[in-house]
């Protein structure tokens, strides 16, 4: 049912897959998610939609390999299919002619600020984008970026490409130099967090993107609770994007480093398994 179209391998484990999805790429949006579910015995992640073609039915995930359920789609191939996709979930973006905007994607977050950037500059905005990582090596996407924006700035931490130093190093630059409307930030938690740090001084407003544990994704479970200017949201149904000036994200991180343990035991597991010749990750 839902049939890969096509597999990109992104470097440092991070993969692209665009995958048939009629019903969710039908009703998709930037800035929403959905969640993926790959064999038998493995959680439901969620990831946010990279991208989306409703005249080819198909929807955009990328990826990275840190667990056992991200473990299993990461050996699926072009032709065979997810074993279950639900979506699409939560709020889109809010998509509106604001100005000047900056978009900053650090790491694997250049995937989902890539639908957000394309439609922010077909509403009239001029769309400047951030992207960022730790080298060169684990850039990906930048000629996708560059069409999607008005321009394009590069950072490598250490300084193997474009700018040496940190994706807020530009920004401030930015903020301090033109008429910045809005900022959208996603990435790493740290780099969220260092981004809405660097702009809250200044009054810039900063949308973030947060992809917190989540079981149901319809508000049921309560996992996905963050907390928004001292007020309990969810993830799944009042996001995921949120003002990032009012996140509290030093009890965001707390939670996530809650489940590091059993992250750690699930994929310990799933490598028993596989190599042991059990796993029915592969199960179509």
């Amino acid at each position: 049912m839902f049939r890969i179209i096509e597999k990109e391998d992104l470097g440092n484990k991070v993969y692209g897959f665009v995958v048939e999805a009629p019903r969710i790429a039908a009703k998709a949006q930037p800035g929403q998610f959905f969640i993926v579910r790959q064999g038998e015995g493995l959680e439901r992640i969620p990831l946010t939609i990279a991208d989306f073609d409703r005249k080819k039915e198909t929807i955009t995930m990328v990826f990275q390999v840190v667990g056992a359920s991200t473990a299993a789609l990461s050996l699926l191939e072009a032709g065979d299919e997810v074993t279950d996709m639900a979506g699409p979930l939560g709020l889109p973006s809010e998509v509106e002619n604001l100005g000047k905007v900056v978009m900053v994607g650090g790491g694997v977050g250049i995937a989902p600020i890539y639908p957000i950037a394309k439609a922010l500059k077909e509403a009239g905005n001029e769309v400047i984008s951030i992207i960022g990582a730790r080298s060169k090596n684990l850039l990906f996407w930048e000629d996708k970026m560059r069409e999607a924006s008005s321009r394009l700035l590069v950072a490598t931490d250490d300084g193997s490409y474009g700018h040496k130093g940190f994706v807020t190093t530009l920004l401030e630059e930015l903020i301090k130099t033109e008429d910045i409307a809005r900022v959208w930030a996603i990435g790493p938690m740290v780099m969220m967090r260092a981004v809405v740090n660097m702009t809250k001084p200044y009054g810039t407003k900063t949308i973030v993107s947060m992809n917190p544990v989540m079981v149901d994704g319809t508000g049921m479970c309560g996992a996905c609770r963050v907390s928004v200017g001292g007020v309990t949201k969810f993830a799944c149904v009042d996001g995921p994007e949120f003002d990032g000036h009012e996140v509290d994200f030093d009890l965001a991180m707390k939670r996530a480093a809650m489940f590091k343990d059993m992250e750690k035991e699930a994929m310990e597991a799933y490598t028993a398994r596989h190599e042991g010749g059990d796993c029915q990750c592969q199960t179509k």
